[in-house]
Parts: C-alpha cells; sequence; structure tokens
C-alpha cells in the first residue's frame, strides 16, 4: 500500500473515532440538559406533594427515608410507570412523555400521593 493510500486511511479512521466521540458526547449532553425536578420520599410521603413540569421533562424521585422501601408507580390511560422497589438512597428518574395530570403512588405505602401536571 502507498504512503498516500495509508494516510488517507488513517484520516478517514480519525474523523470516525472523531463523529462517533462526538455523537455520545451529544447524546449525554442531552439527557443531561433535559429539564429535571427533583421530589424527595421522605416520612412516607412525596415532598413536594404537587409538581407542574412541561411534556418531556424528567422527574428524579429520591428515597430519602433511612430505612425504607418505596415503590412509585402511575397507572393512568395515557402513561403508566412503575419504578420496582426503591432503596433508601436511590434515584429513580421518570420522564412524562404527554401533557395531563397524574397520581404519582407508592405500592407500599397507599396514603403516599405525588399529583403531577404536566403540560
Amino acid at each position: 500500500m502507498s504512503l498516500r493510500a495509508e494516510l488517507s486511511r488513517a484520516r478517514r479512521s480519525v474523523a470516525t473515532a472523531f463523529l462517533a466521540g462526538a455523537a455520545v458526547s451529544l447524546a449525554s449532553w442531552m439527557v443531561w440538559a433535559q429539564p429535571q425536578t427533583t421530589v424527595s420520599q421522605k416520612g412516607q410521603q412525596f415532598h413536594p406533594g404537587v409538581i407542574t413540569i412541561n411534556r418531556g421533562d424528567t422527574i428524579r424521585i429520591v428515597n430519602d427515608d433511612g430505612d425504607l422501601l418505596h415503590h412509585a408507580y402511575v397507572d393512568s390511560p395515557k402513561f403508566s410507570f412503575d419504578s420496582g422497589d426503591q432503596q433508601p438512597g436511590s434515584v429513580t428518574p421518570v420522564t412524562f412523555p404527554v401533557s395531563g395530570d397524574f397520581n404519582v403512588l407508592c405500592a407500599i405505602h397507599p396514603k403516599m400521593l405525588l399529583v403531577v401536571h404536566v403540560h
């Protein structure tokens, strides 16, 4: 292979690696840049208990209840979500892809209620 062909091949490899890295960086930035609201689970309650977000926004549900499990879920004809068991200290992201009013409940503590208004 000629030197010119080797240089051309090396340039293509560098360009391909650069573009792949740029795509990964852009995808990471897009996830990071999405608006997020943090909701705490503490004292067997959601804090705050009512929030308003935009469609496509993500809320972060943090289990701040020392030694208690939680299990957040949404059961709606428009949108459903189930976190599974949430260990103390865990953070559960929930993205709301549709507009509407949604009740986030805890399957373990039935009095827990978070109302999410999505515009």
